[in-house]
């Protein structure tokens, strides 16, 4: 068996993730004390308890997935598992990157804390609300989406592009509101089962995020960047990296870049992996996996059981 760990992104988050770690483990709570200090609030509270719309702002959001991750893998790595010697390459969907990177040593939990609560912030504040939209495409092929963004960007003089390739025919389109728009009605009339804008607070993944690209590229210069234990496989260039000043360019060039994961989970099935273990809240990246190779077993480790499951799995 040849294993890689993904690391889930925005959407993956429920009111109570974490709880029932933090309850279990110490090292688990260890990691949500740590990256509550050093936000400076009680985020496990919102984790925990909720309420749901706060923890789904954003800026909430893109923290508590990564601890919840962190959470996993410390205690994991507690009963003796250990990431070298076991994981072939890590990859994470948009911020679970950011996950990614702290499982495998990149940046510090703190850093990686700090780093996703200015990128939550520095998303939400590039665009003005009601300015941007984003919207899935399902069952069309991404050589007659990006003609039809192209298209309908040219159009309306605005930004529409794919922000995110998630197989199985899901794409999800970016940019402002009206060039998305006109997007996704061409799209129903090129003949796509399903095109829908999605409730989504800005458009993520676009050139309209640039202000944001450049938020990042100013707190990532602030932090100390390590070479990680095992290969990032990243959003935007689908391949292995290990070099800490590419890594960090390539986190930038993501905020205005298309999250690749078809790509991504075709490129394990290419090279080796035979297993993929998403670690974090839900099951989103297991799913998205079954779709795209059948090939690659799956297997998402986010409750206790699930650990000492992987765990024996593991042995």
């Amino acid at each position: 068996m040849t294993l890689a760990l993904t690391f889930p992104g925005q959407g993956s988050q429920a009111v109570g993730m974490g709880k029932e770690l933090a309850e279990a483990f110490p090292e688990a709570k260890a990691v949500f004390d740590e990256v509550d200090e050093a936000l400076g609030e009680k985020l496990s509270a919102i984790m925990f308890e909720g309420p749901d719309d706060v923890l789904t702002l954003t800026a909430n959001a893109q923290p508590a997935l990564m601890a919840v991750s962190i959470a996993i893998m410390r205690v994991l790595e507690a009963k003796g598992f250990d990431l070298k010697s076991n994981v072939s390459f890590v990859a994470g969907h948009s911020l679970g990157e950011y996950a990614a990177h702290a499982a495998a040593g990149t940046f510090s939990l703190t850093d990686t804390a700090r780093l996703l609560r200015i990128r939550g912030n520095a998303m939400q504040a590039a665009v003005p609300v009601g300015v941007g939209a984003m919207a899935a495409i399902i069952g069309l092929e991404d050589s007659a989406v990006t003609a039809i963004c192209t298209n309908a960007a040219s159009a309306t003089s605005g930004v529409c592009q794919i922000a995110n390739d998630n197989g199985g025919g899901q794409l999800v389109i970016s940019g402002s509101k009206v060039a998305v728009e006109a997007a996704a009605e061409a799209a129903k009339e090129a003949g796509a089962k399903r095109a829908l804008l999605l409730p989504v607070s800005a458009p993520f993944h676009c050139a309209l995020m640039q202000p944001a690209a450049e938020a990042m590229a100013e707190a990532l210069s602030k932090v100390t960047a390590n070479a990680p234990v095992v290969p990032v496989v990243t959003n935007v260039d689908v391949a292995p990296e290990t070099d800490p000043a590419a890594l960090t360019d390539l986190l930038v060039k993501q905020v205005t870049g298309q999250v690749r994961w078809r790509e991504t989970v075709e490129w394990f099935g290419s090279n080796g992996v035979t297993t993929l273990a998403e670690v974090g809240s839900g099951k989103v990246l297991t799913g998205l996996a079954r779709r795209i190779n059948r090939d690659l077993a799956g297997v998402a480790i986010n409750t206790p059981g699930d650990i000492e499951a992987f765990l024996e799995a593991n042995a």
